[in-house]
């Protein structure tokens, strides 16, 4: 069987880090946000009311549930068609600007990494797995940034072996 590291809540030593929910600031299109979370989700307004009440809920798990129940008016045309692109370029700011975090994701090597939620609900089994059900985008998204994050290191290491 496949090796697998699951995660879920920002609070799990280690790899709560992994969580959309962690507490770890990122500049994102330039500006600063609180989570990985706000930097995806002030995306998917359409309206700036309502961005700035998303980007002001007391907590990242409310903001997400609050962006979660937006009605299809208020949501930013094409949002279906973006949100996985705009996913792939917030983790790779947080990744890319916390070597901490970067050092953690490269220290899985090829494990499979899985968002193991515990509610079941469409959401959920799109960005992660129930019961092992879903389709884990936040795991797969991982995963390909760790593989992007590996070349790179190699094509580096490989570039000063032949200064």
């Amino acid at each position: 069987m496949t090796e697998e590291i699951h995660f879920y809540r920002a609070s799990e030593k280690p790899y709560g880090a992994f969580s959309n929910l962690y507490r770890r600031e990122i500049e994102f299109e330039g500006e600063r946000f609180p989570t990985s979370e706000h930097a995806y989700q002030a995306g998917k307004p359409r309206k700036p009311a309502v961005r700035e009440w998303l980007m002001n809920s007391p907590s990242p798990a409310l903001l997400a549930m609050a962006a979660h129940g937006l009605y299809y008016w208020d949501v930013a045309p094409g949002w279906s068609k973006t949100k996985f692109d705009r996913m792939r370029a917030v983790l790779r700011a947080k990744f890319e600007q916390h070597e901490d975090l970067k050092a953690l994701l490269l220290s899985t090597g090829d494990v499979r990494l899985v968002e193991s939620a515990t509610v079941d609900n469409e959401v959920n089994r799109l960005w992660g797995e129930v019961d092992g059900v879903g389709r884990n985008m936040l795991g797969t998204m991982l995963m390909e940034l760790r593989q992007q994050l590996q070349s790179e290191l190699e094509g580096e290491r490989a570039y000063e072996a032949a200064q």
